[in-house]
């Protein structure tokens, strides 16, 4: 398998969670016989330093001539008081704008070793598995027309639009029944179709593209329930699909169940190039101290080799070898609580992955060989 990945590190604690994800990446190609070429490029604060745009042509040009991007993180505060377009977040924006990808995937997985982190009781969050699949270029953020009523000088109202085409509710539809197929065969959408024609449409739309996915089960439920048995009971959910407006909110929820940003990736897919990154920031704060959580850069590479690469083995073993690292006891700063038995840095984090990934990959083949 031969994958060229275009490596965004961005600025803060990006390059170091990328020189992480990058190591996984080539212990893989390695073990696996995978070819995975890099190629680095700048975006944000550091390209404004060096190129004077938070997106470089030559950035945008190498990512659409890679199979992936996989970036770290975006955001330096020197550059708050620049314009609004010029920031190093418009970089990312821009990014994701011109890659086209319609649909955001975002997995939440509980794990038992950082129970007290969680704001969950560990009997409500135990064995919580879900994938959010959110509907990222329709809806409320980008229907026309939308803007501010003025009179005599004065903002007196303001409206936004609602708007979604049948097609881009079936694209999406299609991504979440597809990643369904490959998990648990359950998928939720989530509207308002009680009060919403936009959501009575999306629930039409959904049921009509479940029928050619038979193997695959698919509930309704209303977004405010769903807000509700999020917190309640999360372990009834596989695969979650929602609208642009209700998937924002709801994976942003969901976040507080394992209890870390840190260890959250997310995939935008669907457009020209798919773009992989952990869902924190850059951490500016910490940035150089080699303390900052890599797990979340890791588990990004994985989905890219699940959902670009389609080396669902290779992925697997990646988030297995992440568990069984927490498992162990280890975990960095952000992750510390009175289950840790050794708090580790940044690459000694990358490394312990490392070494349990290897030894997955050989106990496998070892039983393949028997």
């Amino acid at each position: 398998m031969k994958l060229k990945v275009a490596l965004l590190p961005g600025d803060g604690i990006g390059p170091e969670v990328i020189d992480e994800a990058v190591r996984i990446l080539k212990t893989i190609g390695e073990l696996c016989d995978h070819d995975f070429e890099f190629i680095e490029k700048l975006i944000g604060g550091v390209a404004i330093r060096d190129c004077g745009s938070p997106l470089p042509v030559e950035t945008l040009d190498a990512c659409f001539a890679s199979d992936a991007v996989l970036l770290g993180a975006v955001g330096a505060p020197r550059y708050d008081d620049l314009p609004p377009d010029k920031r190093p977040e418009a970089g990312l924006l821009t990014l994701r704008r011109a890659l086209g990808g319609y649909a955001n995937l975002r997995p939440v997985v509980f794990y038992d070793a950082l129970a007290p982190s969680s704001p969950l009781r560990p009997e409500t969050a135990r064995g919580a598995d879900i994938l959010i699949v959110r509907e990222l270029l329709g809806g409320l953020y980008f229907s026309e027309p939308r803007g501010f009523v003025v009179e005599a000088g004065k903002q007196i109202a303001a409206y936004n639009t609602l708007r979604y085409e049948t097609y881009e509710i079936e694209r999406v539809a299609h991504i979440a029944f597809q990643a369904a197929r490959q998990r648990r065969r359950k998928v939720t959408s989530v509207d308002k179709a009680n009060v919403l024609e936009t959501s009575q449409l999306w629930r039409e739309t959904v049921t009509r593209v479940a029928a050619s996915y038979p193997e695959v089960s698919l509930e309704h439920l209303y977004v405010d329930a769903c807000a509700m048995r999020l917190v309640t009971h999360p372990q009834r959910f596989d695969v979650i699909l929602t609208e642009n407006l209700f998937g924002d909110i709801l994976s942003d929820e969901a976040a507080v169940i394992n209890g870390s940003l840190g260890t959250l990736a997310s995939a935008t897919i669907g457009g020209a190039i798919d773009l992989y990154e952990p869902v924190h920031g850059s951490a500016p704060d910490i940035a150089g101290r080699g303390i900052a959580n890599p797990i979340g850069a890791i588990a990004s590479a994985a989905l890219m080799l699940r959902y670009t690469a389609h080396l669902e083995q290779e992925a697997s073993d990646i988030e297995t070898a992440i568990r069984q690292v927490l498992d162990a006891g280890y975990a960095t700063p952000d992750l510390q609580s009175e289950a840790t038995r050794c708090v580790v840095g940044t690459a000694e984090m990358g490394q312990l992955i490392t070494e349990a990934l290897a030894e997955i990959v050989d106990r496998r083949r070892a039983y393949h060989a028997v």
